[in-house]
This record gives C-alpha cells, sequence and structure tokens, in this order.
C-alpha cells in the first residue's frame, strides 16, 4: 500500500508541471518555429540527465531508445507546441483527457494488462470532469491545432506503453535520458533542415525555456517514467488527468480568474476519476503467487509441504 501511494505521489508530479507547459508557451516563449521550441526543450533536458547517469545505451537499448525519442520527445514535443500556439487550452485539454483511456487500451494489447471495471470508470468520469470544468471557458481554435493535439494523445499513449514493456535493462534515469537526447537531436536536424536559424530569444524566452526544460521536461519525465515502473499504465494515465486541474488553478491563481461551481464539480469528478483508478493492496502478485502454488501441489497431502530441509525420494 505505502509503494501505491508513493507511486501516485511520483505520477503526480509530472501532470501538475505539464499543466503549466500551456501556459508558459503562450506567454513567454516565441510564436512560431515549433521545431526550435521542441529542441530547446528536450536536448538540454536530455544532456542534463545524461550527465547524472553517466551511462549510454546497450544492446537493444539502441534501438528502443531511438523509438521513444521519436515517439516521447520528437512527435510530442512538436505536436504540442503546435496545439499550445494555436488552439485553446480548453479545447486541447478535452483532447488529451482521452488519454487515460488510449492508454488503458493499448496497455491491454501490447502488456496485456486487462483494465479493471475501476480504471474504465475513472477514465470516464476524468473525461466527464475535464468536459464540464472546461466546457465554454475560451474560444476552439484552427483545424490544425485540434489534430496536432489528437496525434499528441495518440503518439503519447503508445509511447507511455512502450516505455513500460522495455523497462527492464536499464534505470529510470538512464533511459529517460536517452530517449530526450535521441529525440532532441532528431529536433534540432529537423529544425535546421526546415526553420533555419534558431529564433531569436530574450531574457523573458530564456526563463520560459529555462523553466519547461529543468521542470516540465527533466523533472516531469523522470518522474512520469518512474512513476510508469511502479504501477499500471491505466493508473498513471488516470493521474495525467491533474494536466488540465493544474491549467485551471493556474490561471485562477496568476489571471485572477474565478473558480465557477461547475469548475469545482469537474475537478471533483476529474479526482474521483484519479482514485477509482488508484491499485489495489498488491492483491494481484499474491493472488498470481497463490493460484501457481496450488497448481504446482495438487496431488500432494494436505498440511505437507515440501521445503528446503526435506529430502525428494528418488524413485
Amino acid at each position: 500500500m505505502e509503494a501505491n501511494v508513493r507511486g501516485l505521489a511520483v505520477a503526480a508530479v509530472a501532470p501538475v508541471a505539464w499543466g503549466t507547459t500551456y501556459y508558459v508557451t503562450r506567454h513567454y516563449l516565441p510564436a512560431g518555429d515549433p521545431l526550435w521550441g521542441a529542441a530547446l526543450r528536450a536536448l538540454p533536458a536530455g544532456c542534463l540527465l545524461l550527465l547524472l547517469a553517466r551511462t549510454r545505451p546497450t544492446g537493444a537499448w539502441w534501438g528502443r531508445a531511438a523509438v521513444l525519442g521519436l515517439l516521447n520527445t520528437s512527435a510530442f514535443f512538436v505536436l504540442v507546441y503546435i496545439a499550445a500556439q494555436r488552439l485553446a487550452t480548453s479545447t486541447a485539454s478535452m483532447v488529451m483527457a482521452l488519454s487515460p483511456l488510449v492508454m488503458t487500451v493499448t496497455a491491454w494489447a501490447l502488456l496485456a494488462q486487462r483494465p479493471r471495471v475501476a480504471h474504465l470508470a475513472g477514465g470516464a468520469s476524468g473525461l466527464a470532469g475535464v468536459v464540464l470544468m472546461m466546457w465554454g471557458r475560451t474560444g476552439g481554435g484552427g483545424t490544425g491545432g485540434l489534430i496536432a493535439s489528437v496525434a499528441a494523445m495518440l503518439v503519447s499513449s503508445l509511447g507511455y506503453v512502450l516505455s513500460q514493456r522495455w523497462s527492464s535493462g536499464a534505470g529510470v534515469l538512464a533511459s529517460t535520458a536517452w530517449q530526450l537526447c535521441f529525440g532532441g537531436v532528431l529536433l534540432l536536424a529537423a529544425a535546421v533542415v526546415r526553420e533555419g536559424a534558431p529564433p531569436p530569444l530574450d531574457r523573458r524566452a530564456l526563463l520560459g525555456f529555462g523553466y519547461v526544460t529543468l521542470v516540465a521536461t527533466a523533472l516531469a519525465f523522470l518522474a512520469w517514467f518512474a512513476a510508469l515502473r511502479l504501477l499500471p499504465a491505466a493508473t498513471v494515465g488516470l493521474v495525467g488527468l491533474l494536466n488540465p486541474v493544474t491549467g485551471v488553478l493556474l490561471g485562477t491563481v496568476l489571471a485572477a480568474e474565478g473558480l465557477t461551481a461547475r469548475q469545482l464539480a469537474g475537478m471533483a469528478l476529474i479526482l474521483a476519476g484519479v482514485l477509482l483508478g488508484r491499485p489495489r493492496k498488491a492483491a494481484a502478485e499474491p493472488r498470481a503467487e497463490t493460484a501457481s502454488g496450488a497448481a504446482a501441489g495438487q496431488g500432494r497431502p494436505r498440511g505437507r509441504r515440501d521445503g528446503p530441509c526435506q529430502p525428494k525420494v528418488r524413485r
């Protein structure tokens, strides 16, 4: 139980940090140049974590890091940057609220993690809460921004589930650093070819990039991938619903926006969804062990147990 609580707390760091990214991108970072914007966010974060990890990929992890870097970093960062610049925050939040359900289905298909009814109910509750909280707050946005937001949700859901599938053979710090570096290098090359010279950055933009690099990328992704090693993908996906809650609360604090009863009800539904998906008291593993033990022990006299000090008789 204590490990589950710790995993939920670690997972919550990421969506809370990501919930501030839309605000920082819209108000601090230069408009346009999405490739440069993504590269300046990912590559410095990856290099920082790589200095801390002090290890490089080996064996299959060269290919895995490249695939995860493409999905979780290159494609995702560009799509999120485009969505943040072209799409209203409310609409983007509603689209990303589908991520827990998509992650649940993807984990079922790739990891054989059969979803519990509580996971599906939590996803539905969270989606309803986001819609209720964001409905009518701002305008919609362009078609390009909507497509970018949907694509970001899909590629990130796949990338996160693959991260959990490939979690063995590398520490979370090293694997996070590798995929950020791989993705950052791809973004840098694409930015030079597609957008030319980097955009001029004033003091405000430097502060914005410093924040999204250190907090919303290095710290957030490290916490997120650590949580994926502690909890089922469906549970971690539900914790991601704290992202829009953070965005609304940030607007309340920084923009002096009032909280309506509808928004408070939406937050309550989101929190209920997160709680519905929390892991049960480590019941899955003991139950599996009990089942396997029972199968192995069929035919034995009741009350008898082979132990290390009990010799086996050869016939």
